[in-house]
């Protein structure tokens, strides 16, 4: 009888991770260049610069993740329809935060990730300084 009803777990299990798929049809641009050569060109350099917010490694342009997919729409539909590379790279950096960015920006939130490294060698150069003064 167990085995009966392990058996029945173990099968009910099985369509699980068949109904976990994206049923979602790619946007347009996930995977289709821009007509316009400078246009894809300018999208592509941009796609370079952004993180892929699931793979959190790869680039929007190297990376197979579904939402790299939506992201690389965004950006070529928004460089389709006129707006500038730093106007997308805002809009992404509003939507999904600072993260997203390969190129950080100075701001409220991100002062200390540039402040503490420089805060830290300076502390190390006090330290060392201090140390070679008791030597001589």
């Amino acid at each position: 009888m167990m085995r009966l009803v392990a058996l029945f777990l173990v099968m009910s299990a099985i369509p699980v991770p068949l109904a976990a798929q994206q049923s979602v049809a790619p946007a347009q641009y996930a995977y289709t260049q821009l007509a316009n050569q400078s246009q894809e060109d300018e999208a592509r350099a941009l796609m370079e610069t952004l993180r892929c917010v699931t793979c959190q490694s790869q680039s929007i342009a190297d990376s197979d993740a579904p939402m790299a997919g939506t992201m690389r729409h965004v950006v070529r539909s928004r460089i389709a329809a006129g707006q500038s590379p730093d106007e997308i790279r805002g809009f992404l950096i509003s939507r999904y935060g600072d993260y997203v960015s390969y190129e950080p920006q100075v701001s409220r939130t991100t002062w200390p990730l540039f402040a503490i490294p420089a805060l830290l060698v300076l502390l190390a150069l006090f330290v060392l300084a201090r140390r070679l003064r008791r030597r001589a």
